[in-house]
């Protein structure tokens, strides 16, 4: 059984991952408008994972004898001045999201709510990944600068980046 403070806090993080979901969202749309084919399919993919982070929590809280809710979003930004400042937008949002599971994991501990601590350990791990995704195609759009064909093979490449993390090769 939750406690109402659990509750309350993973009800709010349900809001942050399906607003994260919406933030990737509007920013596929608009790479897909500017001809980045490759990014804009990154972000879509990336906002199905979000949304999937999002149902993961809504069912946790369900099965532990809570109730989910499902609130109104904040609106997402939708224009960019460009792909660099997109993505230090991106990479601001995941060290919020970063934080906010961090204290979830604090006020599950306060709790000693020992299940829910175990099940946020998946996303402290997942969070270490986003961030370092977000950091690395950082790096590599400021080797890019202003080159455009490096921009096109940035594009091009982004749908198979992969960063192996620490948090990744942990043992299950």
């Amino acid at each position: 059984m939750l406690s109402k403070t659990i509750e309350n806090a993973l009800n709010n993080q349900i809001k942050i991952e399906a607003e994260s979901s919406q933030i990737y969202l509007a920013m596929a749309c608009w790479a897909e408008v500017k001809g980045l084919e490759g990014v804009a399919n990154f972000m879509y993919a990336q906002s199905d994972e979000e949304r999937e982070h999002m149902l993961k929590l809504v069912k946790f809280v369900n099965e532990r004898g809570g109730h989910a809710k499902i609130s109104a979003l904040s609106a997402p930004n939708v224009t960019f001045k460009s792909i660099k400042e997109m993505f230090e937008k991106l990479f601001e949002h995941e060290v919020f999201v970063s934080d906010s599971i961090n204290e979830l994991v604090h006020i599950s501990l306060q709790e000693k709510d020992y299940a829910t601590h175990n099940f946020l350990q998946w996303y402290v791990a997942e969070q270490i990944e986003e961030e370092a995704v977000a950091r690395t195609i950082l790096d590599k759009i400021n080797m890019i600068g202003d080159d455009k064909g490096g921009l096109y093979l940035f594009d091009r490449d982004i749908e198979n980046l992969t960063v192996t993390t620490a948090a990744s090769n942990a043992p299950e």
